[in-house]
């Protein structure tokens, strides 16, 4: 008989700590909530930055860590090798579609270009049918104020619905945005409610 898959959370963040402590607080408190509750991470697979310590502390906890990194970055984000799996891929297309196809829900924490291009595109994937996992926003010190005004802004332009809007679940407080998160997520699993691409 095989073990259940435990409540797979694929987070997005930073390869970088960034100008605040807050916002490694922010990742260790959201990891050391996955670990503690006997889930699992799902994430890029780096040592490094907010994605070192969101690992760390899911690990220090007593979780389940699974990290997908492309050749190219093992060597640039430090590829974790204290992991509970650490998957090398060919392709970051190999690593996002990993990633996507192992969880049950998505939550991006502060980041640049590559935290923002992950979760512009699981949302959109949402959308478009590809899955209907919950996707959460850790809003930690503010940091995603101007993403979230301009938001509303495509929605008063025309350009996003009010329901996909409100799709994207927003929080400042880790554990509070895990058990929405949770709640939203229901009796769906991963990988059964995934559409390949």
């Amino acid at each position: 008989m095989s073990t259940p898959t435990p409540f797979s959370v694929c987070v997005y963040c930073g390869s970088r700590h960034g100008a605040l402590p807050a916002y490694a607080e922010a990742a260790r408190a959201l990891g050391t909530a996955i670990g503690a509750r006997g889930w699992q991470l799902v994430y890029g697979g780096g040592k490094v930055g907010l994605m070192g310590e969101v690992a760390d502390a899911v690990l220090a906890a007593g979780g389940r860590v699974v990290g997908v990194i492309p050749e190219t970055l093992m060597q640039r984000e430090v590829g974790h090798k204290g992991l509970s799996e650490l998957h090398v891929v060919p392709t970051m297309h190999l690593r996002k579609q990993m990633m996507a196809e192992r969880a049950h829900a998505f939550v991006a924490l502060p980041g640049g270009i590559g935290t923002l291009e992950e979760l512009y595109e699981v949302w959109t994937w949402r959308q478009l049918g590809y899955h209907d996992s919950p996707i959460g926003l850790l809003n930690t010190g503010g940091f995603y104020d101007g993403l979230l005004q301009f938001m509303q802004h495509t929605v008063d332009q025309g350009f996003l619905s009010e329901a996909q809007h409100a799709a994207l679940l927003v929080g400042s407080d880790p554990q509070a945005l895990l058990l929405e998160l949770a709640e939203a997520a229901g009796a769906s699993t991963a990988p059964d409610n995934y559409r390949r691409i």
